[in-house]
């Protein structure tokens, strides 16, 4: 990487000290054995380098190491705090050998990097917060007991854990490679369709259904819950949401409180998620029902996000769609307008704002079952 002059670092953050760096006088609790124990098989190792001396061996500039380790989401740390393992440097150079060797460039590296970080961050409060509520529920106990629990448990955990992460991102990766390779072009093929080549998205490199569904009422719902009953309706309607949209062949690229963003390959396979999402909420003793939206158009896709006038376009429909019903738009109503699965009901046009007049459809079901879940 290349090294760049060290800029004042007067105006950052105050670095957060680790607790290792005023170790406790006296006894320590069992508590707070357990705890370090935990740290060293996490960290692999007791911290004993400090910020300079991890950048320093892995031939980086402390700027240089610290754009890297902002881009996992580190604290800053200040340069006598004693905060680091070897495991740290040896992460730190193998970052850097694929910058040095040309396989990356450092812009690349940092954003692959800054992947790592916020998925794990997000994954690691998701699992924490599951073996709480889990203990919580089995055993009787406290949220703050469970919490302390956890601690002692979870060294029982970790090799299974790791094990499925590293497992599940191998199959992540081949699927994406798949679409990427193998799919890719015959969804551009497809997109073509009923397009003279003057569209917003027509620059846009990826073809895919863009989906919303939208649980209804959701907001004054959630005011009359407390908050374990809230949190167990969130957690049913993601699930609801990821199994749907993972039978479907799909992607779920987000969920943000009551709504769900999704993609998938094919006009058809979104048709089919989309039907099962309004459906599946509809028919939920629990859940209330959700206005759903899908649009065939291409995309960006960036940061395990998209982007484009065919998301902004899903959900602008989604805001329209009656709830427990399905709208899609002109373009992706004549991309399914041979299926027979599919039943398509013309509405009247409606003006949308940063489309203008638009000609919603109503998506129904046609022949067939469509999505078989377990």
């Amino acid at each position: 990487m290349n090294d760049e002059d060290q800029r004042d670092e007067a105006d950052l953050p105050a670095p957060a000290v680790p607790e290792t760096a005023h170790p406790a006088t006296g006894t320590l609790s069992p508590e707070r054995v357990a705890a370090k124990a935990l740290e060293a098989r996490l960290l692999g190792g007791e911290r004993k380098l400090r910020r300079r001396e991890v950048a320093a061996g892995a031939g980086l500039s402390l700027l240089s190491a610290r754009k890297l380790w902002r881009a996992l989401g580190f604290p800053n740390f200040g340069d006598e705090d004693v905060a680091f393992t070897e495991r740290d440097q040896a992460a730190l150079s193998t970052v850097v050998d694929l910058v040095r060797t040309g396989v990356l460039t450092e812009e690349a590296a940092i954003s692959v990097t800054r992947s790592i970080g916020q998925m794990t961050d997000r994954m690691v409060v998701w699992q924490i917060e599951a073996l709480v509520e889990d203990m919580v529920h089995e055993q009787g106990v406290t949220d703050a007991v469970a919490r302390k629990r956890l601690v002692k448990e979870l060294p029982s955990l970790l090799d299974a854990l790791e094990e499925m992460l590293v497992y599940s991102w191998r199959r992540q990766l081949n699927a994406g490679v798949q679409r990427l390779a193998v799919r890719a072009e015959a969804g551009l093929q497809a997109s073509e369709e009923g397009r003279d080549g003057d569209e917003d998205d027509a620059p846009l490199p990826l073809a895919r259904a863009v989906g919303f569904a939208d649980l209804v009422s959701y907001t004054s719902l959630s005011r009359r819950m407390n908050e374990k009953t809230l949190a167990r309706l969130v957690q049913r309607f993601e699930n609801k949401c990821a199994e749907i949209i993972s039978v479907g062949g799909g992607r779920l690229v987000k969920t943000v409180g009551d709504e769900v963003l999704y993609i998938a390959e094919t006009p058809a396979a979104g048709a089919e998620i989309s039907l099962a999402l309004a459906q599946a909420f509809t028919e939920d003793e629990i859940l209330p029902e959700a206005r759903v939206a899908m649009v065939w158009g291409r995309i960006l896709s960036r940061l395990g996000d998209v982007y484009g006038p065919t998301v902004n376009l899903a959900a602008r429909l989604t805001t329209l769609a009656e709830p427990g019903t399905v709208l899609i738009d002109s373009m992706t109503a004549s991309a399914l307008d041979q299926d027979k699965r599919f039943i398509l009901v013309p509405k009247a046009a409606e003006n949308v704002r940063g489309f203008g007049e638009i000609h919603p459809v109503l998506l129904a079901r046609g022949q067939g079952k469509g999505l078989v879940l377990d």
